[in-house]
């Protein structure tokens, strides 16, 4: 018998991966820092940034008037000739106009219709002004005529023919109010935007205007009872408040389907950049360069500010074009929603009939 000598297999000792494989997988598996991402999110405050300095230093920066309507008070030969000097002298920064008595000159001023009156007699002179129109119109309108006044050695006083509330003295709390309104209308809308995707359109609608209820109640509460910036008129200022805020509300869901984390950003710019710096709060359009004064014409910051003066301070001119613009704006915002709740649907149904089409693919080609 015939033996053979094999000699027995040996099988290599099992070994754990290769060093370049485990270098290979820790590099796998180690995040991305993702610095694209960031560069792009770090465009929000940069955006930010330019637009809010842009607005507010391009608004505020150097006013100066054009077209600021005053009038000379006197019906004499002599007065005519120094509205007409004083018309030639200013050019396009004043509109001069005369009137025959301080008793006219007066009302005019308490109808917003001139900026000021100068009355210029033998004695003394006077300027009559409205504080509550503007404050900063009322200083503007002095630093013109002081000088003539002293000029003629004559005693200069001024009339305030409708002053600022006892608790608002520089006239620039309802423009706070305003702020508060507006932080309030923007920032709403950008929770109720996460949650637009669990409800049907009307609730979104229902959302939408209790969140502005609440905010306008909130602000008039703080400025009426708390500060005494408010007094009277409270329940159509409410009203004025609740279209103003629903109307900024609306637009920022509407916005965010299509914008998303844009929206806050885009807000900022409609309703603090542009809204505030042409609203008249601080300056009035007479005294802003054009684009300010242009938007003033149809902003609904300018126009919910004007209304909330003429409730407070003017109370027998009307606000049915105010009231008419801020409820264009929250049409506007209605109709936004609507269109980006339909582009929305539309584009959730073409993605899942797309999906439904790549299953049945999936299947005969199986």
């Amino acid at each position: 018998m015939t033996s053979t000598n094999t000699k027995p297999s040996i099988a290599p000792p099992a070994s754990g991966p290769s060093k370049s494989a485990h270098k290979k997988s820790s590099l796998q598996q180690k995040p991305r820092l993702g610095w694209g991402k960031l560069c792009l999110t770090m465009l929000i405050p940069f955006f930010l940034v330019t637009v809010m300095g842009l607005a507010y230093l391009g608004a505020f920066h150097q006013p100066a008037p054009h077209n600021l309507e005053v009038a000379i008070v006197g019906d004499t030969a002599a007065t005519k000739v120094f509205a007409q000097s004083l018309k030639d002298e200013a050019g396009d920064s004043l509109s001069v106009r005369t009137i025959a008595t301080p008793d006219a000159a007066r009302a005019l001023v308490a109808d917003r219709e001139v900026a000021a009156a100068f009355s210029m007699e033998k004695s003394s002179a006077t300027l009559f002004i409205s504080s509550a129109a503007s404050e900063t119109n009322a200083g503007i309108t002095q630093k013109i005529f002081m000088p003539i006044a002293y000029a003629q050695h004559l005693p200069f006083q001024v009339e305030d023919v409708v002053p600022t509330g006892e608790h608002d003295n520089t006239g620039q709390g309802i423009f706070f109010l305003l702020v508060a309104l507006s932080i309030g209308g923007y920032a709403g809308s950008v929770p109720l935007s996460g949650f637009m995707g669990k409800v049907k359109l009307p609730t979104r609608f229902v959302m939408a205007a209790a969140s502005g209820a609440v905010v306008s109640t909130i602000a008039l509460v703080i400025s009426g009872p708390i500060y005494g910036v408010l007094t009277h008129s409270l329940a159509d200022i409410w009203l004025i408040s609740w279209l103003y805020t629903t109307a900024i509300t609306t637009i920022g869901m509407g916005l965010h389907p299509i914008l998303r984390h844009w929206t806050t950003a885009t807000l900022t710019l409609c309703f603090v950049a542009l809204n505030f710096t042409s609203s008249g709060g601080i300056f009035m359009p007479e005294v802003q360069p054009g684009l300010f004064a242009a938007l003033n014409a149809f902003w609904n910051g300018a126009a919910w500010l004007h209304a909330v003066q003429t409730l407070t301070y003017f109370p027998s001119e009307g606000i049915g074009l105010d009231i008419l613009k801020l409820a264009l704006w929250l049409i506007a915002g209605i109709a936004l929603m609507i269109l980006t709740h339909a582009w929305s649907d539309r584009k959730t149904r073409l993605a899942d009939e797309d999906a439904k089409i790549s299953e049945v693919e999936q299947t005969i080609a199986a």
